[in-house]
């Protein structure tokens, strides 16, 4: 049955996996690379609320802006010190650079912290429920859509009003004719990285918030929905990125409500029949733009 509270929980869900595509459209835009390490950058987010929350007294709200901090840093680390040295190599040296640096940031928080499954402790907000037209609904819920909501009007202000912003869209359709223009193309690719990390901390405080524990391969399943979600709405555009995030948890969301009880187990599988058909009928995604074929060289 659907009713509000399943409506606000699935709009909530929907914001997330639509930060979840920006943020990887975000790199795919200039380097023409999907970044297989973005995953990572949410655990590193958990692993920071982990350890800070753990052995600090400090306010969870000082906490999350650590967690998301240190997401940003290791993003811009790993644009620095991995890609910035092959992207003027093969797409196939970006890609495999993107899971070597997947790989050493995974087996680097298995050997460093541990194998298991760490428990973050979470604000009380994270566990109430909220009264709300006489429905009672999770205020992690309310506080997730109130977010996103919050950082995707603050990304479109930037990327339209701000000449790091204009820059930024530039590259993206682009880049070689914007680095004629004198823009500085270090200074793009890793502000790319910058605002891709931003954006997978701010995820990881609400993808941590559902299960209140952190593992070393937590990244995984945010990777997975981020680069579904992209192909969905169209990997060449911002726009497209965030209506993938958006028709992608919908669809999710209401299969599990529709599909009979005997047929849960298969819900993927459904899922990725839907997403086929969708590509079927549209292989350029749901939103069309123009492009120029080139990547960073």
């Amino acid at each position: 049955m659907i009713t509000f509270e399943f409506l606000i929980s699935a709009i909530s869900l929907a914001s997330l996996y639509a930060l979840l595509a920006l943020g990887l459209v975000i790199i795919y835009g200039i380097l023409k690379m999907v970044n297989f390490a973005y995953g990572e950058l949410i655990m590193i987010g958990g692993y920071v609320l982990y350890l800070v929350g753990s052995n600090t007294n400090l306010p969870w709200l000082i906490v999350a802006v650590a967690a998301v901090l240190g997401a940003m840093a290791v993003s811009y680390l790993t644009e620095l010190v991995a890609f910035r040295r092959v992207r003027e190599k093969s797409l196939t040296a970006l890609l495999i650079t993107s899971f070597a640096v997947s790989t050493l940031l995974q087996n680097g928080a298995l050997l460093i912290i541990s194998p298991r499954a760490k428990a973050v402790a979470l604000p009380k907000v994270f566990s109430t429920s909220v009264t709300l037209f006489g429905i009672t609904t999770p205020m992690r819920s309310i506080l997730t859509i109130a977010v996103s909501i919050a950082l995707l009007v603050g990304l479109t202000l930037l990327f339209r009003y701000t000449i790091l912003g204009i820059a930024l869209r530039a590259a993206a359709d682009n880049f070689r004719m914007t680095r004629m223009l004198g823009v500085p193309a270090n200074l793009v690719i890793s502000s790319a990285f910058v605002l891709s990390g931003a954006i997978a901390g701010v995820v990881s405080l609400f993808w941590i918030g559902r299960t209140a524990s952190v593992t070393p391969t937590i990244g995984l399943g945010p990777l997975l929905i981020a680069f579904v979600a992209t192909v969905i709405g169209g990997m060449r555009s911002l726009v497209g990125a965030v209506v993938g995030g958006f028709v992608y948890g919908m669809i999710f969301i209401f299969i599990g409500v529709l599909l009979p009880q005997t047929l849960l187990n298969y819900r993927e599988a459904f899922m990725f029949l839907i997403v086929i058909l969708i590509l079927l009928l549209r292989p350029e995604g749901l939103v069309r733009v123009k492009y120029a074929q080139e990547r960073v060289g």
